[in-house]
């Protein structure tokens, strides 16, 4: 069973199209990522996958639940960092991962567990209680990515984890989520960093809210007939390569 399943998925707003009948699938395990400029459709694709934005047609499956029909369940399997911070600034990072997990049902022993573990995974143990505005946004984004895998679920979805990060916490991200990889739990992350778009397994690239590439890095360069992951991003961003279908 695929851990993303997508046939069609399309979003409309009014006359606006900003998802376009796209498809693709990922397995267990796996590090997809979504590439494309602001306003390609990435964020708008995600949001209708954790069952925050009803599609306007097409199908998705997630964790083997319907994005549609249901959405609770969805949402229970899963971790979503938004591209915007989200936590509460006047709020200790402690109590910002006591708040999460009461959401999603941790009793207090698991919670305490979970948070020693993702505190010591992102080196964040000092910060702890300290009130999470008062810390820079590298640290904040740190939080932020505790927070969403928390509770421990089988897809994270990550929207732009390391914008606006510096490169010591943008190791630490990826460094987790390679780790998470390893472990079995799927990913699905948006960049505009070329160089964090080398550790995904396949990416897509958008364009206008649709796929217009998918494949592997190394493949996308061969196709591409470049060295670099930035060269194959800008040949296929200025052919306007036409939408592919299927499961690549």
């Amino acid at each position: 069973m695929w851990s993303i399943e997508v046939r069609n998925l399309t979003k409309d707003f009014g006359s606006y199209r900003a998802v376009n009948r796209i498809s693709f699938t990922v397995s267990k395990g796996e590090i997809f990522g979504f590439l494309g400029a602001n306003g390609a459709g990435k964020t708008t694709a995600i949001r209708m996958l954790c069952g925050l934005l009803a599609p306007s047609g097409g199908e998705g499956k997630v964790a083997g639940f319907d994005i549609t029909k249901e959405a609770f369940q969805v949402r229970r399997h899963i971790g979503y960092m938004s591209q915007k911070f989200s936590l509460y600034l006047d709020l200790t990072v402690r109590q910002n991962m006591a708040l999460y997990g009461s959401i999603y049902g941790l009793d207090r022993r698991r919670l305490n567990k979970r948070i020693d573990v993702m505190t010591s995974l992102l080196s964040m143990g000092s910060l702890l209680d300290r009130t999470t505005g008062t810390l820079p946004q590298g640290w904040r984004q740190r939080c932020a990515l505790a927070c969403a895998d928390l509770h421990e679920p089988d897809i994270l979805f990550l929207d732009e984890p390391t914008g606006s990060v510096d490169p010591v916490s943008r190791k630490a991200f990826w460094d987790l989520i390679l780790l998470l990889a390893r472990n079995g739990k799927t990913v699905l992350v948006t960049t505009h960093h070329m160089d964090e778009a080398e550790y995904c397994h396949r990416i897509s690239i958008m364009i206008d809210g649709t796929i217009a590439k998918l494949d592997t890095p190394q493949n996308l360069r061969r196709a591409t007939g470049t060295t670099s992951l930035n060269e194959a991003f800008l040949a296929v961003v200025e052919s306007g390569c036409r939408p592919m279908g299927g499961n690549a």
